[in-house]
């Protein structure tokens, strides 16, 4: 029963990959077939928001509080929402349509690196060039950069393409670099999102109101973003069961769902853990998207895909190190749980700056014990 408690975030991360996987590939089709990406991402959100408002209401009344939403939290949740939901998603959703569903699974692994190096140039990040975790930082970071231009830049021979095509297979986005610069823009509006994400839960620690606000704003702010590049009132009306069923599955799982599935891993193993099954989506979605969309496979872009995996990678061992090391210097002062044992050296000066040290947080006032020896409360 306890191998399968320790699976189970295993298992959520896997499923979530296919899930994400899924809505990268309908989406991609939803798209070539027509559908509008700032449309689709005004219904997703809508959707979204409306499935996490009653949750979040029954939420704050199960609990009996209500965190209050401030100039400086309302702020925040509007910047976040401008850049890492509607600019975001309405530049993936662009780059997606003129590269591919591998290319902007592929280009999504970079996230961690851009955050690096975004936090680093913030000073959020410790930059030691004497520390081998900080070189594999930054090699990690150049590998992902320089897998991310081969797969732009870089084609070379096919590897696998649809023996009969489709219409699906000739997307009409035969601007392949635009698409991924795009994708890459994506990424550094979500690095940026992330990094809002300190300030704005330490604002706003109710994380279920957090997210239906943020969707919320972000259906708001794409749906002005919609009607001002879009007038045409015609481009909202859906002509197909298969682009509803599109948005709800956006909306409901790839929104909604995901998050709640998200923070209960990360709760369970940390963000790092979760990260890691980044990489499974790119293989799933590579996969996938040459069997069903007869995307084509090229050689560049292969090389390109590994080498973001690997540059990951790298970045993600090395973040490892250092909470590692962050918890090793917390120590059990940080833990009152826990109880401590002294060991004192044979040194008589050590020994005299130890018991001066623990004299005055554990005697509580006692005195010595008249041999020079002091006594320790627990």
């Amino acid at each position: 029963m306890g191998a399968f408690e320790d699976l189970k975030p295993v298992i959520a991360l896997v499923v979530l990959q296919f899930t994400y996987a899924g809505l990268s590939i309908s989406t991609r089709y939803a798209l070539l077939q027509g559908m509008s990406p700032r449309v689709f991402i005004v219904y997703r959100q809508a959707i979204a928001a409306l499935v996490i408002a009653p949750i979040a209401y029954f939420s704050q009344r199960a609990m009996r509080s209500r965190s209050s939403l401030g100039i400086r939290s309302f702020s925040l949740i509007f910047i976040a929402s401008l850049i890492g939901v509607t600019i975001n998603q309405n530049v993936y959703f662009e780059g997606l349509y003129m590269a591919s569903a591998s290319i902007a699974s592929a280009m999504g692994n970079l996230l961690p690196a851009v955050t690096f190096l975004i936090a680093a140039i913030l000073g959020l990040e410790k930059v030691d060039i004497r520390s081998f975790r900080t070189i594999a930082k930054v090699v990690g970071t150049l590998v992902c950069v320089g897998g991310a231009l081969s797969i732009a830049l870089i084609k070379g021979p096919k590897l696998l393409h649809a023996t009969q095509p489709t219409p699906v297979s000739h997307s009409g986005g035969e601007n392949w670099l635009m698409g991924c610069l795009l994708l890459f823009g994506s990424s550094c509006c979500w690095s940026i999102w992330l990094i809002l994400q300190v300030p704005m839960s330490a604002s706003y620690p109710d994380h279920v109101s957090l997210s239906a606000w943020m969707c919320f704003f972000g259906a708001l702010q794409s749906a002005i973003l919609a009607f001002i590049l879009e007038p045409d009132l015609t481009v909202w009306k859906l002509h197909s069961s298969f682009e509803l069923l599109c948005c709800f599955y956006a909306g409901i799982v790839g929104s909604a769902a995901s998050f709640y599935i998200q923070s209960w891993c990360i709760s369970r193993r940390g963000p790092l853990f979760s990260a890691m099954f980044n990489p499974l989506g790119t293989v799933i979605i590579t996969v996938f998207a040459c069997l069903l969309l007869h995307e084509k496979l090229y050689v560049g872009s292969m090389a390109g895909s590994v080498a973001v995996v690997v540059g990951l990678y790298a970045v993600l061992w090395s973040k490892a190190k250092d909470l590692e090391e962050m918890e090793q210097k917390k120590g059990p002062r940080d833990n009152p749980s826990k109880m401590v044992t002294v060991v004192i050296d044979e040194d008589e000066s050590l020994e005299k700056s130890c018991k001066t040290d623990l004299k005055e947080p554990l005697l509580n006032g006692k005195s010595s014990d008249g041999n020079g020896s002091e006594g320790i409360s627990r």
